[in-house]
């Protein structure tokens, strides 16, 4: 397994569930792409821009927010094996639990504020 520039637990975290779906880096064809909009020369001259496609099933991931090609291929690889849980029916770690919490604690702000612009009135 590669290692990618992130913490070592997200790292283990990525390999456990690449064993788990049966996903092997032989089976995944990685391009190089440079990214497109803006970020004027850096956007130009590196290839930032992750392109995989996992052979067996046909997934085609293509990733580009972060500057760094390792990160972007990171998130690719961690997007990959999301799409290929949901195809196979298991459930899939997309970030909802985490978008719910954080929706629910930006509901809590604005009440506060709302709460405490009343009482300076």
């Amino acid at each position: 397994m590669i290692l990618f520039p992130v913490s070592d637990e997200k790292n283990r975290e990525l390999k456990q569930r690449m064993e788990a779906l049966g996903i092997c880096e032989k089976d995944i064809e990685e391009k190089f792409i440079r990214s497109s909009g803006s970020g004027g020369q850096k956007v130009n001259k590196a290839s930032t821009c992750v392109y995989l496609r996992h052979l067996p099933t046909g997934v085609e991931v293509k990733w580009m927010t972060e500057r760094s090609q390792g990160l972007n291929r990171f998130f690719a690889r961690r997007e990959l094996v999301n799409r290929i849980a949901k195809l196979s029916g298991q459930r899939a770690d997309d970030g909802a639990e985490i978008r719910k919490i954080r929706k629910q604690k930006s509901k809590r702000l604005k009440r506060a504020k709302q709460k405490y612009n009343r009482m300076e009135l």
